[in-house]
């Protein structure tokens, strides 16, 4: 029996933070498109991992626990890493709730009912958590601890409250930041921890599809007016990933990591700010 590593989501951030972790473990990489994750999985194999690709619906608590039932066939889960999700400029408000709101509440809860002790996860949230105006601590407690199967019942994530699907994603990945919180209390009991990443601009096949949609100028201009100057690359995402999965990290629990360049600095208090 191996140590086991669950990785949702087959893109370059979550292959990044894998390669840096998943040395010697049984890795269990899951996406709702099959042949993503058998791209990963062979890309990897053929590099030395040990990868077993499986499809998953995020969107689907069923299907959540059929991957965790999967990875437990080789093992203890020690690791977690989610990655999954869809973007803006890619699905419908309702689609961008139910995935990257719902689905990573019930991904964290499922797999903390199981992650064995010594073990750690990160969620891969986004800078859009960061850029809403501040909501009221009802509404972040709600986020936090609402039961996963009535979170899409709150008033605050019903249609005729929320703008456009940016706002929904705004929305989605405040509540993941806010459920890391709240499940790395749970995560705690059992001697393990999660945290969160909120990346900016990363340079992946998903961000190019972006720089070349209809809001691909605001993406430029974005990373181009931030302090580093540039988008950033999975493996400076992988980096903190590392730190915050290996003992390193060992007293950092509940927390989220903007990693954006100063983008999020620019909007508020640079020439990114909205005169």
């Amino acid at each position: 029996m191996k140590k086991v590593m669950i990785l949702t989501g087959a893109g370059q951030i979550g292959m990044a933070i894998v390669r840096r972790m998943g040395y010697g473990m049984k890795i269990v990489v899951s996406d709702k498109n099959p042949q993503n994750a058998q791209r990963i999985a062979k890309i990897m194999n053929d590099a030395g991992f040990d990868v077993t690709p499986v499809e998953m619906d995020l969107s689907s608590r069923e299907s959540i626990q059929s991957i965790i039932a999967e990875a437990q066939k080789y093992g203890d889960i020690t690791m977690l890493v989610n990655a999954a999700g869809v973007s803006p400029s890619q699905a419908s408000i309702e689609t961008i709730l139910k995935v990257d709101l719902y689905g990573t509440a019930v991904l964290l809860e499922e797999v903390g009912k199981v992650i064995a002790p010594g073990g750690a996860g990160v969620t891969i949230s986004s800078q859009s958590g960061h850029r809403m105006k501040q909501l009221t601590p009802e509404e972040d407690m709600q986020l936090a601890c609402t039961p996963a199967e009535e979170l899409l019942q709150l008033p605050l994530l019903q249609p005729e409250n929320i703008r456009d699907t940016l706002h929904a994603y705004q929305l989605a990945k405040r509540c993941n930041e806010k459920r890391v919180m709240a499940e790395s209390v749970k995560w705690g009991a059992r001697g393990a921890r999660i945290n969160s990443i909120s990346p900016g601009i990363i340079v992946t096949p998903l961000a190019i599809d972006e720089f070349n949609g209809p809001r691909g100028e605001f993406y430029k201009n974005m990373f181009a007016q931030c302090p580093a100057g540039r988008p950033g690359t999975a493996d400076e995402v992988a980096n903190v990933a590392e730190l915050l999965m290996s003992s390193k990290g060992a007293f950092i629990t509940g927390a989220d990591f903007l990693i954006d360049g100063g983008a999020t600095a620019s909007y508020f208090y640079g020439p990114l700010a909205q005169k």
